[in-house]
């Protein structure tokens, strides 16, 4: 058996498009029942994952089996690993702002609103960027070294945005850091290192799904988008807006990378000296 099987994963991304729109409606009635639709990013994990097991199980007799273990097993891990974190980092906490922004400008019922442009939207997101795991699982050709380099990437981009993430958080817990910026550990290569991690796995699951022209062009959209989602969409524009007015930012930025981790450029005044 070489190749792909077309017809199964056809089928397989209908069912994923209903298990991601199910997952993010059950966030819709939790975010109504809370008043909290920040409960959307606790969910946006879990739907991966349910899109991932759902694939792994109807995939059976159609992937190379070593192929859709894997590809299950991390998008799993990662996405349990994000949605546990983002979990405990926002317990006690009211709305995102920029989810009360996006809902400030709606006219009409806000929670329909709400459902259209936040959980609907983000259900046809993680339907787009979970291609690379369905195509991979009905590959039945054997994990390659393509396959083993994408795994590689894929690691070194979880343990950058898991390091990155309890970097950040261990700072944020210390009152003694209260008011100020983080700069430190992976901070002071790029003002992103959750983000990069992020795009950086996504590369990696990428690289599982190209057993062949036709695949590696149909997977192709999903690291594009994420990239592009976590530096010119909701992710580091948005974040960077909130946090162009305090003290201090203005000067980290200009010494560290936007995106990529770069060694920190010195300060213009030191290299005067």
């Amino acid at each position: 058996m070489n190749g792909t099987a077309w017809g199964a994963l056809a089928a397989n991304l209908a069912v994923g498009a209903a298990v991601a729109t199910a997952v993010l409606l059950a966030a819709f009635a939790v975010g109504t029942r809370l008043r909290l639709h920040r409960v959307v990013d606790v969910a946006w994990g879990i739907a991966f994952s349910a899109v991932a097991t759902t694939t792994y199980l109807l995939s059976a007799g159609h992937g190379d089996p070593a192929r859709r273990l894997l590809v299950a097993a991390a998008t799993v891990v990662w996405g349990l690993r994000l949605s546990a974190h983002i979990a405990r980092r926002s317990r006690g906490h009211g709305e995102d702002p920029r989810y009360t922004a996006l809902l400030a400008k709606a006219r009409g019922n806000r929670t329909w609103y709400a459902l259209r442009t936040v959980y609907l939207l983000q259900a046809a997101l993680v339907w787009l960027i979970s291609l690379p795991v369905q195509v991979a699982s009905y590959a039945a050709v054997p994990v390659g070294v393509l396959g083993v380099l994408g795994l590689i990437v894929w690691a070194a981009g979880l343990g950058f945005e898991a390091v990155g993430d309890h970097q950040l958080a261990r700072f944020t817990e210390d009152p003694a850091n209260r008011g100020r910026i983080m700069d430190r550990g992976l901070w002071a290569w790029t003002r992103h290192p959750n983000y990069f991690g992020d795009s950086l796995l996504w590369w990696g699951l990428y690289l599982l799904a190209c057993t062949s022209l036709p695949t590696a062009l149909l997977s192709l959209v999903s690291p594009v988008v994420m990239t592009a989602l976590l530096t010119v969409g909701s992710g580091k524009r948005l974040l960077e807006k909130h946090m162009a007015d305090r003290p201090g930012y203005a000067e980290y930025a200009a010494r560290t990378s936007g995106f990529l981790p770069l060694p920190p450029r010195r300060d213009p005044a030191e290299r005067r000296r």
